[in-house]
């Protein structure tokens, strides 16, 4: 990618301050973006579960995280 002359930044800049869609992104907003809602109701937590189990629910495709929890749900 070969860097950009001043005129063609001053395009990009220029295009973008007229697109009503675009604007630049503060961080407390993009930390307000970030994670889950505050309303969730799960905690973190780090456990090691045996390979097998945790290949077979990846096997199931996207979601086993949620998997796992429905299977603990049922056990409890």
């Amino acid at each position: 990618m070969e860097l950009q002359d001043a005129a063609e930044q001053a395009r990009i800049n220029a295009g973008k301050a007229a697109d009503l869609d675009t604007f630049e992104v503060s961080d407390t907003q993009f930390k307000k973006m970030r994670g889950r809602p505050a309303s969730s109701n799960k905690i973190l937590v780090h456990m090691r579960l045996d390979n097998d189990v945790v290949e077979k629910f990846k096997a199931g495709g996207a979601g086993w995280q949620t998997r796992i929890n429905e299977a603990l749900k049922k056990a409890i």
